[in-house]
């Protein structure tokens, strides 16, 4: 247990802001959407010739859910500077670039139905989103890896450390997160407007 005291200690210190969530949620502040609660690239089939979205795959995880638990965990996947098992996690973090495009698509298509909690905590969603794996991953290591598969010892420790580096530079870059998700929001709803 020694091993991963840092990572333990870390993750409870921030479990309220990671769970800021549910508890709007809970007080009926967030809405229920319905989600696919996996959203990854790699579960988007494409088109060889154009590159164009053809379906979403993995349909097992569509239930009722927060649009942020999406957007966060399709930004925890594709906007780490590394693979979420990268066994240096001192080069993760979010990239900016990726993060703006996404949340740049994401609210041109969504920015007219959310409501105003929800934008303001899509940012914070990447957070929420990226704690939990962390947390998932450090539990599984903790009880011997009965749930993700491992490719190789402590491989569940490694990807513990990975989301723990994504999430520590997510909270320092948590302003300019922000400023990009309003801005998108805004120009989108004021298309929509138009």
């Amino acid at each position: 247990m020694a091993e991963v005291r840092e990572e333990l200690d870390w993750l409870l210190s921030v479990e309220d802001e990671a769970c800021r969530l549910t508890d709007l949620f809970e007080k009926g502040e967030l809405p229920l959407r319905v989600t696919h609660n996996d959203t990854k690239i790699n579960n988007v089939l494409f088109d060889e010739k154009t590159h164009e979205a053809l379906v979403v795959i993995d349909l097992d995880t569509v239930m009722p859910g927060l649009v942020g638990h999406d957007f966060g965990d399709a930004i925890r996947f594709a906007a780490n500077f590394v693979e979420e098992d990268c066994d240096h996690p001192e080069k993760a973090g979010v990239n900016l670039n990726i993060f703006w495009a996404f949340a740049e698509g994401f609210l041109k298509k969504t920015a007219a139905s959310l409501t105003k909690t929800e934008v303001d905590t899509l940012a914070l969603s990447c957070f929420a989103l990226t704690c939990e794996l962390a947390t998932r991953f450090l539990a599984d290591y903790i009880v011997g890896d009965k749930y993700f598969k491992v490719k190789k010892p402590q491989h569940n420790l490694v990807r513990t450390r990975c989301q723990v580096a994504l999430a520590k530079d997510m909270l320092n870059k948590m302003d300019a997160m922000n400023a990009i998700v309003q801005d998108c929001a805004r120009r989108y709803k004021e298309t929509e407007n138009a």
